[in-house]
Formats: structure tokens, C-alpha cells, sequence
């Protein structure tokens, strides 16, 4: 299965399933085949997927300082982050907040 978000406001973002699911939970939705992000709803969206971000990055870094306070070496990094994983449908979703116009999938 593929993600394909959709705005007035943008270009279209694929993802594959894995990493839609992912995005989905980041902004506080369930993984679904269809849904939709309501204009009134973007800024809130945009907010939890930036805190989503942070907060990965977060645990990385004290998962570093333990490691290192431990004398072990620090856990490997994903090979793709989440700020990277987002970053395209953040855009859309900031795009669309600024035309005020929803962003859909699987429609």
C-alpha cells in the first residue's frame, strides 16, 4: 500500500505504508487508508509533528550521554530520521495552512 497526501496547496506526497503509518502516529492519527487533515486542524498537526521530531532527537542524544557515561558506544542512528521522513509532509501540511485548504489520502 502506498500514502498519497493530497492538497489544493501543493504537490502530492507518497509514501510507502511503513512510513505513512509512521508519519500518521507522529501527528497523533491513527493509520488509516483514508483520511484527511481539516484546514482548522493543520496548525495543531504541524506543532505535534515538530514536537515529534524534537522528541526523537531528544532520545537519541540522551541515549548518547548514557552510552558515553557508561563507557559503551552510542546506540547507531536510524538511517533515516523522522525530521527527514516528515519533513515533505510537514511542508504540504504548511502549504496548506497558509492557502486554508485541507490535505487527504487515499481519496
Amino acid at each position: 500500500m502506498l500514502y498519497k497526501f493530497k492538497s489544493k496547496a501543493g504537490a502530492d506526497v507518497i509514501m510507502l505504508a511503513a512510513h505513512g503509518d509512521q508519519a500518521l502516529k507522529a501527528l497523533g492519527r491513527d493509520p488509516a487508508a483514508q483520511g484527511i487533515f481539516q484546514a482548522a486542524d493543520l496548525p495543531a498537526l504541524i506543532a505535534r509533528g515538530e514536537a515529534a521530531i524534537a522528541e526523537e532527537q531528544q532520545a537519541l542524544d540522551r541515549a548518547a550521554e548514557e552510552a558515553q557515561a557508561e563507557g559503551r558506544k552510542a546506540p547507531p542512528k536510524p538511517e533515516v530520521m523522522l525530521r527527514q521522513r516528515l519533513w515533505p509532509l510537514l511542508e504540504l501540511l504548511r502549504a496548506a495552512r497558509s492557502a486554508d485548504t485541507d490535505v487527504v489520502w487515499g481519496v
